[in-house]
């Protein structure tokens, strides 16, 4: 059940196409949660892949899988750049921002929008939803558009595809392992 889930969550991510994914896992304990972890980075890793609880709840964790290099990327382009300086965040390497992110999920009781940014999120767009309070978009799919609605809606389709395509391969019994896409 925890791997249909993250295939239908996170198949864009898997496949390459997306920086990064967050979904909400259940978990009955600490221990299970870890094994599982283990498991996904055992299986992931040599794809360029890596999967991290940024929050626990009872019951459950908010896992982030993510592909460390494009998020160094993405993290550097300059709207990212400007955009984290501006709340705060250090600036320059990938690890201490997402240290700084999983800090905020964790203290603010405000929740730290920029994370979009984390998940590949055109920063025009991640702006956008922080300035505009999450009103006024010209569009809405896996995110609030704000900026290139065209690209967007371009985007939001093939990873629908993508996701389609992931959840019957997995339902034919091909492995995580195999689904995942070294980038």
């Amino acid at each position: 059940m925890h791997e249909q889930l993250l295939v239908r969550l996170c198949a864009p991510t898997l496949a390459g196409m997306k920086t990064g994914s967050l979904f909400r896992c259940p978990a009955p304990d600490r221990q299970t949660l870890l094994r599982m972890l283990r498991g996904w980075n055992a299986a992931l890793a040599e794809k360029g892949l890596c999967i991290l609880p940024l929050g626990e709840k009872q019951g459950g964790a908010l896992l982030y899988l993510f592909r460390p290099k494009l998020l160094e990327r993405d993290l550097r382009a300059p709207g990212a750049a400007c955009l984290l300086a501006e709340r705060g965040y250090c600036v320059g390497e990938a690890g201490m921002c997402l240290a700084q992110l999983v800090r905020r999920l964790k203290a603010d009781a405000e929740f730290p929008h920029e994370i979009g940014l984390f998940l590949g999120y055109p920063p025009e767009d991640v702006r956008g939803f922080i300035e505009n309070r999450a009103r006024c978009s010209k569009c809405v799919g896996c995110w609030k558009v704000y900026g290139d609605e065209a690209a967007a809606q371009e985007r939001f389709s093939r990873y629908k595809k993508c996701t389609e395509v992931y959840c019957r391969q997995l339902a034919r019994g091909v492995p995580l392992r195999r689904l995942a896409v070294a980038v």
